[in-house]
């Protein structure tokens, strides 16, 4: 019965210290990286392209409708 006892008692202070280590902490963690990152710059230039692209269109309209009159 004695030796019952201690591999209970070993068994129960092996899973609190295996508790124990689990629970530790290791400090603030980096978050997780920005994985789509790169395709939103990619859409915001092209955002910009194109928002120049149509600038330049409405510029060339405006001309050729004063070129006309």
């Amino acid at each position: 019965m004695h030796g019952i006892l201690r591999s209970s008692f070993g068994f129960a202070l092996m899973a609190c210290f295996a508790l124990a280590i689990t629970a530790c902490d290791s400090g603030p963690k980096e978050p997780p990286p920005d994985l789509l990152k790169s395709q939103r710059q990619s859409m915001e230039r092209a955002k910009d392209v194109e928002k120049a692209l149509q600038q330049s269109s409405e510029r060339r309209r405006e001309e050729i409708d004063r070129a006309e009159k």
